[in-house]
């Protein structure tokens, strides 16, 4: 996958040049921005099905006995709640209450595993085995795994067909171990081993499917054979992040950061306090306490225009914020964004202006997500 101190490539990323992607550097690797057009890679995935190479996220498994304990103390949501099979969305902090990553627990039969971002798994495994402490063992298993997401509506019909597990039994946010066959060499197939999860982070009902990136090409071009002909195309980092913003799914570096705490973000279903102590607990029930500043909202505009990172918002010539993500919505037809403002301005339906390129355009807050999540719960 590439070298410390180089842009990294993932196991698909020869596929990607042959599929004619546009690649772009994102988080330190070389990923495909689109395939064809953004907007259809969009709305493709809203109406049938995007198959996603994610295999640049992080993968950092926890083992030994005391692994629940250090989970516990790092991350802000109750992993002992998680049953074998349970994935949870959480948070690690700082001891200020700042964000170090924003990441998933996958509770397995014998260990845990951690999913991060690309661009913070080195940071993550430092802080992780800065913190682990008694019968417990970090493994970084990115390099060895590929991630691969079908998404879309179409997704449980098509991975059905190379998948012998029943997928109607895997609940949201629930994962399996599997097998699937699929092809290393032209004339063989391997039946490997594999983590199929109900998650996402598109809105969309779909799967994350863990493999060994020996097999990532091969799972792939299986999976393209199983649902081309229903509409199943590839879709890049460009359709990725349109459709996180219509979901309203934060993205660290944007919406989330060591500078921001988890409830300015609307994050605080994930902070369980009365769970016991652990990481940045104290500075969060201060925060709590005292009160929000500033807080996260849905930015839309009401004229023609397309939001950016960085735009200010604007109340009466007085600067309110700013945004920390936007784009055109394929699926609205308007622009849409997130933003931190002034807690005394967050109120839905206050009306705001967006600053794009100098000029100033009318818009509103809106309640988030901004398109309904259609996940199967």
């Amino acid at each position: 996958m590439g070298h410390d101190n180089e842009v990294k490539r993932t196991p698909l990323y020869d596929l990607h040049l042959r599929s004619g992607a546009r690649m772009v550097e994102f988080a330190g690797w070389e990923m495909p921005l689109s395939y064809t057009d953004i907007v259809q890679e969009h709305l493709n995935v809203r109406q049938k099905a995007g198959i996603f190479d994610l295999s640049h996220m992080g993968e950092i498994e926890v083992w030994g006995k005391d692994g629940l304990k250090i989970i516990q103390n790092l991350t802000t949501n109750d992993a002992s709640l998680l049953d074998v099979g349970g994935v949870q969305y959480t948070l690690m902090l700082y001891p200020d209450g700042g964000v170090v990553d924003d990441l998933l627990v996958y509770r397995l039969e014998d260990h845990y595993m951690l999913v991060v971002n690309a661009a913070n798994t080195l940071k993550d495994l430092e802080w992780i085995r800065a913190h682990a402490a008694g019968d417990i063992e970090i493994r970084d298993v990115s390099t060895d795994t590929a991630l691969i997401a079908i998404q879309g509506p179409l997704s449980q019909g098509i991975l059905s067909e190379i998948v012998s597990a029943d997928l109607s039994a895997v609940r949201y946010y629930h994962c399996i171990r599997t097998t699937i066959n699929v092809p290393r060499e032209t004339f063989s197939k391997d039946e490997v081993k594999c983590i199929i999860s109900r998650t996402g982070y598109t809105g969309e009902d779909g799967f994350e499917i863990y493999i060994d990136g020996h097999y990532a090409e091969g799972l792939w071009e299986t999976l393209m054979r199983a649902g081309g002909s229903l509409g199943l195309m590839p879709a890049g980092l460009g359709a990725r992040d349109s459709l996180r913003i219509e979901a309203a799914y934060p993205l660290y570096g944007h919406e989330i950061s060591g500078s921001t705490i988890p409830y300015e973000a609307g994050l605080g279903w994930v902070v369980k306090l009365d769970k016991g102590e652990f990481m940045g607990r104290e500075s969060l029930a201060a925060a709590k306490e005292k009160g929000l500043s500033r807080r996260l909202v849905g930015i839309q505009l009401m004229e023609r225009g397309v939001p950016r990172a960085g735009c200010e918002i604007m109340k009466d010539s007085v600067k309110i914020g700013h945004l920390t993500s936007g784009t055109f919505s394929p699926s609205l037809q308007i622009g849409i964004g997130m933003g931190y403002v002034d807690i005394g301005e967050a109120q839905l339906g206050n009306e705001v202006y967006v600053m794009i390129r100098n000029k100033a355009v009318g818009a509103k807050i809106v309640k988030m997500p901004f398109v309904k999540h259609n996940v199967r719960r």
